[in-house]
């Protein structure tokens, strides 16, 4: 099954996509990897989803990637004696550390880390930023705060903190449990969430030692200021707009989300863009021209894979919305400006290791030229050319499954599991026979083979091979 787009889909599984059934339609409807959420749902619910995702893999015959993402220090009110309140603009809300029920005048907030960094004047944002608060007086375990905007406030809503780094750990004890399980689940990548600095991301790579790959999702504004940092510690990263649109200005998320792609197309890792992008599909069987115009503006700027969160996890219409999402992204590199929008903001050809790369890119630019064939052990010289954005697919062949499936994320990389060639003629007979069996080259095509020697160690690709597919007697 080979896809015919080159950005990839990530949805995300939950109540509305249990089940072999169900998850295999989303993956013949265009999902490349499954995100699993640990915010939501027990163990023993997220080892039946991923059990169930390697058997669907079996059925569709390509390998399929499981994103476990953790939930991390999501910062949230106490409760309310009658659940809820009511305010309105001027209204006094005092926020403390104490744990008895609130009421109009002062609710529970069980972090003291918050009020070591608020200051005076800070604004609070409460429940995705529906309530605004002000600072006007603060100690070590209050703050008294007035209301800017906002009515209705309930139980455990989250808060944020624009423009505050707040000193607590990337990694709870409820995500240290859950990193542990799910690396013993065999996930393949792992999302950091609300990550502020690049310490924690060392220390996620530090507990995960290699056993799968680490993508650090951006959605704090502090994040921003130490992104070379962080993006040196991670092997993809996530546009999360959801808490990120909360603390930033909303005309300032489109153009974070561009500097965020161009800087993680710059290090060759991939990239996602995530959150409310066909937001209407939870309940409605269409998305809305401005979602659709969204997906498509995230493929014209060259991100590696989107996402689909509630649509899919808990929506009325989950296979329909990663259905369109693919026509969507589909119909945008049919677009005959495609290419030239897309690579508006191409790299230079700045690293002497990448130049065998680069070479191959532009040698695939020859209308003669099928496809791209990549080995690789360990992911690393598929990922180099899908930086190179080549127009035609990349088959990347590994003798790992682990690798293969690490690979779906990146952009036009289809990747296959095959042996290990004996040598450089196996190495081409295997190419061929490939790019033959998944239909990419026709007879008399010519495709490009990337490869390193000595056979099976990781490393710079060192050899570019061209060859011709065997015409038809």
């Amino acid at each position: 099954m080979i896809r015919a787009r080159r950005a990839r889909i990530v949805a995300t599984l939950g109540p509305a996509s249990r089940g072999v059934e169900k998850i295999r339609e989303l993956a013949l409807a265009g999902a490349d990897v499954f995100r699993v959420n640990f915010s939501h749902g027990s163990h023993q619910d997220h080892a039946r989803t991923i059990e169930d995702v390697r058997k669907v893999e079996a059925l569709v015959g390509r390998p399929i990637a499981v994103l476990a993402d953790l939930q991390g220090p999501k910062l949230r009110l106490g409760e309310f004696l009658d659940g809820r309140v009511r305010l309105k603009a001027g209204h006094h809300l005092r926020l403390d550390l104490k744990s008895t029920p609130g009421d109009a005048s002062r609710i529970g907030v069980p972090h003291p880390e918050i009020f070591a960094a608020l200051r005076t004047g800070a604004a609070v944002l409460l429940d995705d930023g529906k309530v605004r608060l002000r600072v006007i007086k603060h100690g070590p375990d209050f703050a008294d705060t007035v209301v800017e905007a906002g009515e209705m406030l309930s139980d455990h809503k989250g808060l944020n903190l624009p423009d505050i780094a707040i000193p607590i750990p990337a990694l709870t004890d409820k995500d240290r449990a859950d990193l542990n399980f799910a690396l013993k689940q065999g996930v393949d990548w792992v999302a950091l969430s609300f990550v502020q600095r690049a310490s924690d991301m060392a220390e996620l790579r530090s507990l995960v030692q290699g056993r799968a790959n680490v993508l650090a999702k951006i959605e704090k504004p502090s994040a921003l200021e130490a992104l070379d940092e962080i993006l040196d510690l991670s092997q993809a990263i996530m546009v999360a707009r959801g808490d990120l649109g909360v603390e930033l200005a909303p005309e300032e998320v489109p153009v974070v989300q561009k500097q965020l792609v161009r800087a993680a197309r710059l290090r060759g890792i991939p990239v996602i863009v995530a959150t409310q992008m066909l937001e209407s599909m939870i309940h409605a069987p269409t998305p809305t021209r401005a979602e659709a115009s969204d997906v498509a503006g995230a493929v014209y700027e060259g991100a590696d894979a989107l996402m689909l969160s509630a649509e899919s996890a808990a929506g009325d219409y989950p296979v329909e919305a990663v259905s369109i999402m693919n026509r969507i992204i589909t119909r945008v590199e049919q677009d005959p400006r495609w290419p030239e929008l897309m690579r508006a903001e191409y790299p230079v050809d700045d690293a002497d290791a990448d130049a065998l790369v680069a070479a191959a890119r532009k040698a695939a630019d020859a209308a003669s030229t099928a496809c791209l064939v990549a080995f690789t052990t360990t992911g690393q010289t598929a990922l180099r050319l899908a930086r190179e954005r080549p127009l035609q697919p990349t088959l990347a062949l590994t003798p790992s499954i682990q690798t293969a499936r690490k690979m779906t994320l990146a952009w036009g990389v289809e990747p296959r599991v095959v042996p290990e060639p004996d040598d450089i003629e196996d190495l081409v007979h295997v190419a061929v026979e490939q790019a033959s069996l998944g239909e990419l080259a026709q007879p008399g095509q010519r495709i490009l083979i990337l490869a390193g020697l000595p056979m099976g160690s990781p490393g710079s690709a060192n050899i570019l091979r061209i060859a011709h597919m065997p015409t038809r007697r």
